[in-house]
């Protein structure tokens, strides 16, 4: 666990019948904003835990449509803003040019799905269907009993969210915290494009709600299946039938719920 992602802060638990425990340090999840830069224009401001932001300049990249892929961000620097984080994203010059062309306002933007935007064909959306299949039970129950220890942001603070990547057999093999749920799977899969691991290889697990962004994430990078921890909304499980990713939910250690089959559903 990076040391800048949580501090000690004091609190005393009280019960109530009046009785108190004596006040002791508590670790807090630190959370941070970060100004996302490309070329010279700010684009977003994102509430995040600040720890591996470069995976998570490279997926929100990508999954937000200003880059198809890892190669068209030559750089990214990440350096100190005031009380927050700047991130400087130089991209290819091509990447640049489209961006420019489709650049939106997204003044006051967070961590929240849709805020910032003017009209729902702004909202990013996967350019083509995927064509998944779920991963089989002895997989998705290999990768939730792997996740809750790898976890060590949330077993220290209780206030963050995950997401990992993991094989078509079930081995995790990347996992990344956030406070924030869409900055979690956008590290995660930033991780994956900076690795170079392919999107048809695995599925992705996630611990928190299974919104439909959540679903749309997956789909633009590719991976065939997503696995909640948490139940789903009704829009997430329309946009995996649409995109035609495997959707499964309310995932435990013995039983999960299975919403989509992708392209077999």
């Amino acid at each position: 666990m990076d040391e800048q992602t949580s501090r000690p802060y004091e609190g005393q638990t009280f019960r109530y019948d009046g009785t108190r425990d004596a006040p002791r340090a508590h670790a807090i999840a630190v959370e941070k904003p970060i100004n996302i830069i490309y070329g010279d224009t700010p684009y977003a401001v994102m509430m995040t835990s600040p720890a591996d932001l470069e995976d998570f300049v490279f997926g929100f990249s990508l999954t937000e449509g200003v880059v198809g892929g890892a190669t068209e961000i030559r750089a990214v620097e990440i350096a100190p803003q005031n009380d927050g984080i700047a991130a400087s994203v130089v991209l290819t010059p091509d990447a640049l040019r489209r961006h420019m062309a489709r650049r939106r306002n997204l003044s006051g933007r967070t961590s929240c799905g849709l805020c910032g935007v003017e009209s729902f064909d702004q909202i990013p959306s996967a350019s083509a269907r995927v064509a998944g299949r779920a991963p089989d039970a002895a997989a998705v129950r290999s990768a939730i009993g792997v996740l809750a220890g790898a976890q060590p942001l949330f077993a220290a603070t209780r206030a963050t969210h995950a997401a990992a990547w993991c094989s078509a057999d079930g081995a995790t093999l990347i996992v990344r915290e956030d406070v924030g749920r869409h900055n979690a799977l956008d590290k995660t899969i930033g991780a994956c494009l900076r690795a170079a691991l392919s999107p048809r290889d695995g599925f992705l697990l996630v611990t928190s709600r299974c919104s439909f962004e959540m679903v749309e994430k997956a789909a633009i990078f590719g991976a065939p299946a997503l696995v909640s921890v948490s139940a789903p909304t009704s829009l997430a499980i329309d946009r995996a039938q649409t995109l035609g990713v495997a959707l499964i939910a309310v995932a435990r250690e013995d039983n999960a719920i299975l919403y989509v089959d992708g392209a077999g559903d």
